[in-house]
């Protein structure tokens, strides 16, 4: 890659066009060994002053078991344990979720295989299309962001209009196609309980269709030179209902809780879930959809994330969400009004990732 230029007339957007023509990611920069990063992915000194691990807050994120959910005993314990978490936290982790080692394991590995595949070969895949198909790209919002983040990421529409299979690259593409499975029937459990958690009864979210729409990042937080400098992910909230994310054993994301980032600390085995804005809004409240970061890699192993983001039917634009009818009530009234799919998406595609843009927009 040709050096970016030191002009006194600093070109942002001209920079980010040669970096994102070059096809060679964040991972391409790292392997070059450069030590000073482009200026482009420099974050604010209001950003860069909080960027560290959070020491004073070590219990992290709720750790909930989900191995009795079967069983009349133990069931209320779990749902009263989920809603506590969607409410404080936004964010939890689930252990013994049925998903066997070996398939985290396996998915885990088929993304690190495929960013670590030669440029050239990569470079086939790489594309910004981000409503459909296969996109292989270095920030899904490189054009829109204020400052690009550390990482590279491959996306992968699920439903409703899944891309061709023989589009996914053959590095990670049946792990992708088993993970998806796997993640959608965690999902479904979770998002059971949380309907119960509501009062709605458990099928309400599901027969809602609001886990209709779903996509695949297997995400690359290479080394970074200058982790002090930018982060992994920039800060932001799921746009969507629900999050599935699996993740190997390095630390990284941070969860703001009470004004504070908090680590998210690996728990082999585990996967972490978390609220989406549309959830917040469709509960009334009730649960919280958060910000959250990565950040940057800071060692020569790379972070690697899997994530599954559960939405809303992107098919049926004219349709409209809101909060629950059950949860609205004289005591309790409406907190947000209702919005249509194409206004979600129009706010979603029009701007980087941010904190609660969509939230704070349909507040009542």
């Amino acid at each position: 890659m040709a050096a970016i230029s030191s002009s006194a007339e600093y070109n942002r957007m001209k920079e980010v066009k040669e970096f994102d023509e070059t096809k060679m990611g964040v991972k391409g920069l790292s392997d070059s060994g450069i030590t000073t990063i482009p200026k482009f992915f420099v974050q604010t000194p209001e950003t860069r002053s909080t960027l560290k691990q959070n020491c004073l807050k070590d219990q992290g994120i709720p750790l909930i078991d989900l191995s009795q959910i079967n069983s009349l005993d133990h069931r209320p314990k779990i749902v009263d344990e989920l809603r506590n978490a969607a409410k404080r936290w936004g964010f939890f982790q689930v252990i013994n979720h049925g998903v066997p080692l070996s398939v985290l394991d396996k998915t885990i590995e088929s993304i690190k295989s495929f960013h670590e595949q030669p440029q050239e070969v990569k470079a086939k895949h790489y594309v910004r299309s981000e409503q459909s198909g296969v996109t292989y790209a270095s920030n899904i919002d490189l054009f829109r962001s204020k400052a690009a983040s550390w990482h590279d990421y491959v996306h992968v529409w699920m439903s409703p209009e899944p891309a061709d299979v023989d589009q996914i690259p053959a590095a990670c593409r049946s792990e992708i196609v088993a993970w998806d499975k796997e993640a959608t029937r965690v999902a479904e459990t979770v998002a059971e309980l949380l309907s119960e958690g509501l009062g709605v009864g458990a099928t309400k979210l599901k027969e809602a269709g609001l886990l209709v729409t779903k996509t695949i990042a297997g995400v690359y937080y290479p080394y970074c030179p200058q982790p002090d400098m930018t982060l992994g992910l920039n800060h932001h909230t799921d746009a969507g209902v629900l999050t599935v994310l699996l993740e190997n054993q390095l630390v990284g994301l941070q969860v703001k809780h009470e004004g504070e980032w908090v680590d998210v600390k690996p728990v082999p085995g585990s996967l972490i879930i978390n609220i989406g804005d549309a959830l917040q809004i469709m509960s009334n409240g009730e649960y919280i959809s958060v910000e959250h970061r990565v950040l940057a890699n800071s060692i020569k192993e790379p972070r690697i994330s899997v994530v599954e983001f559960f939405g809303m039917d992107k098919r049926a634009e004219s349709r409209r969400y809101g909060p629950l009818p059950e949860l609205v009530s004289p005591e309790r009234p409406a907190m947000y009004r209702n919005f249509t799919l194409k206004e979600f998406l129009e706010n979603l595609f029009s701007k980087g990732l941010d904190s609660k843009s969509l939230v704070e927009k349909l507040m009542v």
